[in-house]
């Protein structure tokens, strides 16, 4: 007897794709559904609170392979609001400290951290409270900083253009922050350098007017990323993995665009970096942007076959086949999720009955496994009184 696989009905399924182990670096992740880095806007000078220890615990217990920590400002000026999380103080660290020791008490998830700069875009309020640039002077508003005096947006505060000094003062917060999250444990560091942020801005001609050494040629606008890149990786263990998350395309003409990306990301790999994340847009509000299913995987495509690094593609990636498709056709090596996850916490147990495959999760939830789905659960054993 047959079934529509070509399987013998007594023969073993093969191993979905999406959920065979992956190697980033010297990291080994379980599965290739990784959980994307998402802005909860609800610390505290940087210090996160009950909130962080619901939300991130939550997501622990997910079977995702990887979690990457929201983006973490390296200084307090970095953050892009006043509710962003932080890694530049030792309440930081110590809050930080607290929320790792309870995930890691209860899942065996790998946990990494997105380091960022907001540059021109930090002081802005949370989206609930619509978004906008808190401008300095106003309550919990500050003076940004950037490549050049030029303004996110139209009638936004000019920020202040880094000097040499205001170069090598942001490299040593991320290099201080990178020390902090090697005392933390964490298992690998994505560098932010996408959506707009500060090091995405140096990145892209629309937000980098500099005439020094940092800006007008592609390698000028990739000195100052590629610097901050070389610092980190020098402070952060060897055996743990350093990333990038970098934004394939501006979507404004004249703007950062694929072939960019591809020549940063090439010359990441000749530093040592473990794979690159895929995204896109974030530093132009001209943007325009064509959304649909899986709208970002071309460029992860392309990164990966030019590039040879281990590349995650993101952006409404929702359905399990879709995903798994993704990496079975070799579009990208894994995918993360962020929305959908927020949506749908369990998303990976879904993944896997949907795809017949197994997944990790806690003893504790071993008997709420659906009798059409047995063995859904790695390990699962369990006698009922």
């Amino acid at each position: 007897m047959s079934n529509d696989t070509g399987l013998s009905s007594s023969e073993p399924r093969p191993r979905p794709r999406l959920f065979e182990p992956l190697q980033i670096g010297g990291l080994r992740i379980d599965n290739r559904i990784v959980i994307a880095p998402m802005c909860q806007y609800s610390a505290t000078e940087g210090t996160p609170g009950d909130w962080h220890m619901i939300h991130l615990g939550h997501l622990a217990l997910s079977g995702a392979g990887l979690l990457i920590i929201e983006a973490t400002a390296v200084e307090a000026e970095g953050r892009i609001s006043p509710g962003d999380l932080g890694l530049y103080s030792d309440e930081n660290e110590q809050g930080l400290a607290r929320v790792l020791q309870a995930m890691r008490a209860h899942s065996p998830i790998k946990i990494a951290m997105q380091l960022g700069h907001a540059g021109r875009k930090a002081s802005s309020r949370a989206p609930w409270q619509g978004g906008k640039q808190i401008r300095p002077g106003e309550p919990t508003g500050w003076k940004a900083y950037a490549p050049s005096a030029v303004p996110h947006a139209p009638g936004e505060d000019v920020p202040i253009a880094l000097d040499a000094a205001g170069l090598a003062r942001v490299r040593d917060a991320f290099v201080a922050a990178a020390r902090r999250a090697a005392r933390l444990g964490l298992d690998g560091l994505e560098i932010h350098a996408a959506h707009g942020y500060l090091l995405h801005q140096f990145l892209s001609p629309i937000a980098n007017h500099r005439t020094d050494a940092c800006g007008g040629s592609l390698e000028n606008r990739m000195r100052f990323p590629l610097e901050v890149f070389d610092a980190v990786r020098a402070e952060f263990p060897a055996d743990r993995p350093v990333w990038v998350r970098v934004s394939a395309s501006d979507w404004v003409p004249g703007g950062w665009d694929l072939d960019g990306t591809v020549a940063f990301s090439q010359a990441l790999k000749a530093r040592g970096c473990a794979a690159i994340h895929v995204s896109s847009g974030g530093v132009s509000p001209q943007q325009a942007i064509t959304l649909g299913a899986g709208y970002q995987v071309p460029f992860a495509e392309r990164v990966k076959a030019e590039v040879g690094l281990p590349t995650i593609a993101v952006g409404l990636i929702t359905e399990p086949r879709h995903a798994e498709a993704i990496v079975a056709d070799g579009q990208a090596d894994a995918v993360s999720l962020a929305r959908a996850m927020l949506y749908d916490p369990r998303w990976p147990w879904h993944a896997a009955a949907e795809l017949g495959a197994h997944v990790n999760a806690p003893e504790q939830y071993w008997r709420s496994q659906p009798r059409e789905f047995k063995d859904l659960f790695e390990n699962a054993s369990f006698g009922a009184r």
